[in-house]
């Protein structure tokens, strides 16, 4: 386990110099302003969560590869690898609108992204645009009272206890809820990543084409063995043709 917590300017940086990037490069790259890139590399200012998507979708990286510790190079396909951590070894990235805590940081890899959030804003005039970025995500209070306001349903106040589980590109929002100062939930957003998705999939998808390629075998008429036959000396003629010129 790590100890020292990750930052997000120094895995942006780390992300950069891997690649042997310029700030002006990653800048073209992502669709981040330079000046915000500069000042997000110092830990002057973070990203959102929207924002970061936009990296990962821009890059053609997985959100937990952009969010993991460089140090961690283990092979994920294993499956045998754990992550013990705390809030203090959580990535931490602080938003006008919210305050995330981005847990196991040390893993790369990750089919999912596990935070602990607290929302800051109060209402939608504060909060400003629904955020929308790819994949689902999942929130459950564990403090406080939360309001959850989505594009499509009617806003909905969560009490500890209570969870929430949307498509994340349908825009939304987390707020305060009335009457509450501080709000505290824990809960997990799914990776850019079809790869999961596609193996469990594909069996059943191969399950239904050979269902219907036997179904559309059985309904097909029978050939005699005359149409077999009969098709045979046409393709010999023409080889015939095609010898003589």
């Amino acid at each position: 386990m790590n100890e020292t917590p990750a930052t997000l300017g120094r895995l942006i940086r780390s992300l950069r110099a891997r690649n042997g990037w310029t700030l002006k490069e990653m800048s073209l790259k992502t669709g981040i302003p330079f000046s915000t890139l500069a000042k997000v590399e110092h830990d002057r200012l973070t990203l959102g969560y929207d924002k970061l998507m936009q990296i990962s979708s821009r890059l053609k990286i997985r959100m937990s590869e952009l969010l993991a510790d460089p140090g961690d190079d283990h092979d994920s396909r294993g499956m045998t690898r754990r992550s013990v951590g705390t809030l203090e070894t959580a990535l931490r990235v602080e938003t006008p609108n919210y305050e995330y805590f981005f847990l196991c940081p040390d893993l790369r890899k990750k089919r999912m992204i596990p935070l602990v959030g607290r929302p800051r804003a109060r209402t939608m005039e504060e909060f400003g645009e629904l955020v929308r970025h790819d994949g689902e995500e999942f929130f459950y209070v564990l403090s406080g009272r939360i309001e959850v306001q989505t594009e499509f349903y009617a806003p909905v106040t969560l009490e500890a206890g209570q969870c929430v589980y949307i498509d994340s590109n349908m825009g939304h929002a987390y707020l305060l809820g009335d009457g509450c100062n501080d709000a505290l939930g824990i809960g997990g957003c799914s990776s850019a990543d079809d790869i999961l998705i596609n193996s469990l999939m594909k069996p059943l998808e191969d399950g239904r084409r050979e269902s219907a390629r036997r179904e559309a075998a059985r309904r097909e008429p029978a050939r005699n063995g005359f149409d077999v036959v009969a098709k045979q000396p046409k393709k010999r003629l023409a080889r015939a043709k095609l010898r003589r010129h």
